[in-house]
């Protein structure tokens, strides 16, 4: 198979604050087949409160409708007010991408201050 498909892993715990957080560790591909499931994972934790915590860090590839449902979930988050979104472990084509399309703003606290 030339392209590994979109899964992942989830971790639960618990903040200091008794917050839940949730990391999930991507895998594969980020693109237009699957956004549709990703956001079904992520946003009833998004509702939920506390954080999420997208872990790419074996993340192959994120094609723009990828990146489209990432901001969509960021700015869920924000408008919820009681939940942290987080990207971790960038690869450097994404974070370059963040770069071009100017959101690095919205995605500040995962944006290496190289290039911020």
């Amino acid at each position: 198979m030339p392209f590994e498909p979109f899964h992942y892993d989830m971790q639960q715990a618990t903040d200091a604050a008794g917050w839940p957080v949730t990391t999930i560790h991507c895998h594969g591909r980020i693109i237009s087949e699957n956004t549709a499931g990703l956001r079904a994972l992520v946003q009833p934790l998004i509702e939920r409160g506390g954080s999420v915590v997208l872990d790419f860090t074996d993340l192959k590839f994120l094609d723009s409708s990828g990146l489209g449902t990432l901001v969509s979930l960021r700015v869920s988050a924000l408008n919820r007010g009681n939940c942290r979104f987080e990207l971790v472990n960038l690869l450097p084509r994404i974070e370059k991408m963040l770069l071009l399309t100017n959101l690095l703003e919205l995605f500040a606290g995962n944006i290496p201050t190289h290039l911020v």
